[in-house]
């Protein structure tokens, strides 16, 4: 069951914000704003299947909720550096790194 934030965004029972009916979660819509600078008309360009209404929604709700989702963003930036420096040494990367001598 999802609560409905306003027409567009809607939250899971997890706690992801989605906007509604685009199978789209707003922090990547966020992520393409911090890391890219798109505006909204460029996400509409990569994002044909969003509406400007949706992509205005998705950074209203961001505007208003900043704080967490750049906490959010942060979060899942150390998971992922910590996954990198474990597979740092794993047999794949020995591997690689071995094969790479050769050549």
């Amino acid at each position: 069951m999802s609560t409905v934030a306003t027409s567009h965004i809607e939250i899971d029972a997890g706690g992801q914000v989605w906007i509604a009916d685009a199978n789209t979660k707003v922090i990547e819509i966020v992520l393409d704003k911090l890391a890219y600078g798109w505006s909204p008309e460029e996400m509409h360009f990569q994002h044909p299947h969003l509406s400007l209404a949706q992509i205005h929604a998705a950074l209203s709700y961001y505007y208003d909720h900043q704080t967490e989702i750049e906490a959010e963003i942060e979060k899942r930036y150390q998971r992922v550096e910590a996954l990198r420096e474990r597979a740092k040494d794993s047999p794949l990367q020995k591997r690689l790194r071995e094969l790479a001598k050769r050549k």
